[in-house]
């Protein structure tokens, strides 16, 4: 009976204590009435476990923190070494995890303790960060500070319960000035009042009504495994029998009138001689409108100490309404990334600068976040530039099977105008050298005219005796000018899945024209309406160069190169030659720098940072 009797304590007994304990080289870290001595960590896992609301909003915040991943912001590949030491560091920050994997482990803690906590580890010459392990923030206790406040190391232990057991150990604070041992940990979070050693949750405020949830939930599967207790009380007034007499009464009633799951009674004797039993149910007034309301008091609660405004963010379904308006869903999105999950990334986002500057590769990284969230446009911008089907697939649904339609007006576009003044065929007359994605490429390069100029340097340098015997068909020939020919596709990526299938005019046209173009009619597209309300703001101009379709497009440009057909003898002889020739001037176009914006030519717009959007600074 006294097992099945919960009483919930509202008192302010879950809020985190910090002290020093005489004989101990650590900061005690545990709660006001001293049931978690020590193990407050323990306390918000053990939290995490028996509260389904609270577990809910903790899983949900900390995948928004980890994103879909973790990229490199700069599109300037002139400091090429750094770049490819972090992509490096970012696919192995350990022998057994990428830093996205790392990171992932360290956005729980983050959320679920307030702290994260990262184990360094130096190479052998001290050099280098060689690797970064995430250590769980329960295994760590803070050294007590030095004489001038300064924390120099942390112990560890894997179970702080049972110390002498699991014995803690020193390991130095994270210092890139005293790299003396070979292993460091950086333990950081964000501000905490009144914590000078350790960082807390920030929804610290709500852990009474998590624990008020816990114990809800405690109390009804007790109720439910005791067969909803107490329904019944039975009192015999005639006269109080042996212990034995009564187990024998007590078996033969629960025998006769109970069963699994049904109801309980409550059994009593007297020395009253009327010997008349009397039964008096047991039926509280309005219990489950007092769960129901109670029910709905927690959840408030513990939503607002975790910031959130709508539950539906979190996969808690209620019956507000919120989560049928998406833009009402939309707008309590954008606020729980811009102020509560984006705090967590910026901070992260600086640890590993710190770790990133020490390799010499400290380059500008974000976090990639997950769909269907949004922080640049309203669903009112995104209706005005996206099909029916784009929009569905934004929002994770099946696309539509939607006929699409031409444009049978008899007037021309000036799109279609440009295909047909300018889209060539295949040449007549050349053998195709080279086809590839174009890459660091800038628009005022000509790649056409420089492979040909290094072709007439190549013919320069053969002596006058050995040309004198070369005729035109030999390919040597000064007279010869365009003897190569460079032209360019837009063609259909194929790394990227359309899911809806659709394609938009602009793109169904080009790709159906099956034209080549010039480089200089493609950068001269700039002031040209081929493809209206795909600029930035809903423009009618646009780099059709560097952002094809538009926003979401996944095409992209393919350089082609021919060279003139001459004997098969030649071809077959110095057809490495070519190749050669063709290097240089990739090589030269690669070293041609106006302004560095030359990798979006290689990229369809879907894979550039947000999506090819254009997002003001």
């Amino acid at each position: 009976m006294k097992d099945n009797i919960i009483s919930i304590n509202l008192e302010t007994s879950t809020a985190p204590v910090v002290a020093e304990v005489r004989g101990r080289d650590w900061i005690s870290y545990g709660d006001a009435n001293g049931e978690w001595a020590n193990l407050y960590p323990q306390f918000l896992i053990d939290l995490y476990y028996s509260s389904s609301i609270s577990a809910a909003i903790i899983n949900a915040t900390a995948d928004m923190i980890n994103g879909k991943d973790i990229i490199i912001d700069d599109e300037d590949d002139r400091n090429l070494d750094a770049r490819v030491r972090l992509q490096h560091f970012m696919d192995r920050a350990n022998c057994n995890e990428t830093l996205h994997e790392v990171l992932k482990k360290v956005a729980f803690d983050f959320k679920l303790q307030g702290a994260y906590a990262l184990n360094i580890v130096w190479s052998k010459d001290r050099t280098q960060i060689a690797e970064i392990y995430h250590i769980p923030v329960e295994k760590i206790r803070v050294e007590k500070p030095d004489e001038l406040g300064k924390v120099r190391g942390y112990f560890v232990s894997n179970d702080w319960a049972n110390t002498r057991t699991n014995k803690p150990y020193r390991v130095p604070a994270f210092n890139a000035n005293d790299r003396t041992s070979a292993n460091q940990i950086l333990y950081t979070g964000l501000y905490s009042p009144n914590m000078n050693a350790y960082y807390t949750p920030d929804y610290v405020s709500c852990n009474n009504w998590a624990l008020i949830d816990s114990k809800v939930s405690e109390f009804h599967l007790n109720n439910i495994s005791n067969g909803f207790s107490g329904s019944f009380m039975i009192s015999f007034a005639n006269g109080i029998p042996t212990a034995e007499e009564r187990m024998k009464i007590e078996q033969s009633l629960t025998t006769k009138f109970t069963g699994t799951n049904s109801g309980k009674f409550i059994l009593t004797f007297s020395d009253d001689k009327t010997r008349v039993p009397e039964i008096t149910p047991i039926s509280p007034s309005d219990l489950d409108k007092q769960y129901l309301a109670l029910q709905e008091m927690l959840t408030s609660n513990i939503m607002s100490g975790h910031r959130v405004t709508s539950p539906m963010l979190m996969g808690i379904k209620n019956d507000t309404g919120l989560g049928n308006n998406a833009d009402e869903l939309n707008s309590a999105a954008n606020f729980y990334l811009n102020s509560v999950v984006m705090p967590y990334q910026h901070q992260i986002i600086k640890t590993l600068s710190k770790i990133f500057k020490i390799n010499d590769m400290d380059m500008p990284i974000s976090f990639v976040q997950l769909k269907p969230i949004t922080l640049e446009f309203t669903s009112e911008d995104l209706k005005g530039i996206l099909s029916e089907s784009e929009l569905r697939e934004q929002m994770g649904l099946e696309p539509l099977d939607v006929e699409v339609r031409e444009d049978f007006s008899s007037e021309k576009t000036e799109l279609e105008s440009f295909i047909e003044e300018f889209g060539e065929d295949e040449p007549e007359g050349y053998t195709l050298l080279d086809e590839e994605m174009v890459e660091d490429e800038h628009e005022d390069f000509d790649f056409e005219d420089e492979l040909n100029e290094i072709h007439k340097v190549e013919l320069a340098r053969v002596p006058k005796a050995d040309r004198d015997g070369l005729d035109d068909q030999d390919g040597w020939s000064n007279k010869v000018s365009k003897f190569f020919k460079v032209r360019y596709k837009y063609d259909r990526d194929p790394a990227l899945t359309n899911k809806s299938g659709t394609k938009r005019k602009f793109c169904r046209k080009m790709m159906g024209a099956k034209k080549l173009y010039k480089k200089s009619d493609l950068v001269a597209l700039d002031d040209k309406s081929v493809n209206p309300g795909f600029g930035i703001g809903g423009a009618n101009t646009y780099s059709i160069w560097k952002y094809k379709g538009g926003p979401q497009c996944f095409h992209r440009f393919i350089r082609k190169i021919w060279v003139m057909e001459l004997e098969d003898a030649y071809n077959e002889k110095d057809i490495t030659k070519y190749g050669k020739l063709i290097s240089t001037a990739k090589a030269r176009s690669q070293g041609f720098y106006p302004e560095p914006n030359n990798k979006k030519v290689a990229q369809a717009p879907r894979t550039m940072k947000n999506r090819g959007y254009y997002k003001p600074r």
